[in-house]
């Protein structure tokens, strides 16, 4: 099976598992992939949805080896089926990459189609598919300069060099370094941060964040309005009641 999801109690890990060609993406694995997100996604006890790859490393992208199969090539359609699989769909909770080893190409897309990125410390990204003359388009040019700012993603787009760790902590391409072999776990440990929280609001400033460079500002902040008051409507607002009976005091988690 090239994708498999496994539950970690409110995280679902969902996994690409080709780690004979460092998880390159074809056709089938990314309908795989689609189908694996979307159904943790639908699920109503996953919180958190994390992607990462088998034997590590990410993904080092589209599967190049395939372009001359029709049954295994990528996809070109101008509609919502990213060639990487879930890159042009927008799921309703956070999803959490954890990166090992290379995040490259197309395999650097999926990592910024997530709203956040774990990685180790020896994880390298970059738009290596610049070297063969393979664009982007599964949502690199238009997230990468939101996540670190339309100068470095030229940078980054144009010269197709590596980033390291470091670096791709330092201009926010990535949330947070752990060591080598680490990603997953401390990804999985963030997930389940996030799911003990009010789910209701969590989401809906996740819909408003996501969708902040989509309108006008006067647009943007009547959205975030909208999406706020119906969570509050919602029943969001439930846990004020614990704050107000006196917990989380002085930086305490929510009960």
């Amino acid at each position: 099976m090239d994708v498999h999801t496994r539950i970690h109690g409110p995280v679902a890990v969902v996994t690409i598992d080709r780690p004979t060609v460092r998880n390159a993406v074809d056709r089938p694995t990314a309908d795989a992939l689609l189908d694996a997100c979307e159904a943790a996604d639908a699920d109503p006890d996953v919180a958190v949805l994390v992607l990462t790859g088998a034997g590590g490393t990410f993904c080092a992208g589209a599967d190049l080896h395939a372009v001359d199969d029709p049954q295994r090539r990528n996809r070109l359609e101008r509609n919502d089926l990213g060639p990487m699989g879930p890159t042009r769909r927008m799921p309703s909770k956070p999803v959490i990459a954890a990166v090992e080893g290379h995040a490259v190409a197309g395999g650097l897309e999926l990592a910024l189609w997530c709203d956040l990125r774990v990685a180790a410390s020896d994880a390298v990204f970059g738009v290596f598919c610049r070297r063969w003359g393979v664009p982007l388009i599964d949502g690199g040019t238009v997230r990468l300069p939101r996540i670190v700012g339309h100068g470095r993603a030229l940078d980054l787009v144009l010269t197709g060099r590596p980033v390291d760790a470091e670096e791709a902590l330092a201009i926010g391409l990535v949330t947070r370094v752990v060591a080598p072999g680490e990603a997953l776990a401390a990804a999985v440990e963030l997930g389940g941060q996030l799911s003990a929280l009010p789910q209701r609001t969590l989401r809906a400033d996740l819909a408003s964040t996501r969708a902040a460079f989509d309108r006008p500002l006067p647009e943007a902040l009547l959205a975030e309005h909208d999406g706020g008051v119906a969570a509050i409507e919602a029943g969001g607002m439930a846990d004020v009641a614990h704050f107000r009976a006196g917990a989380g005091r002085h930086g305490a988690p929510p009960p």
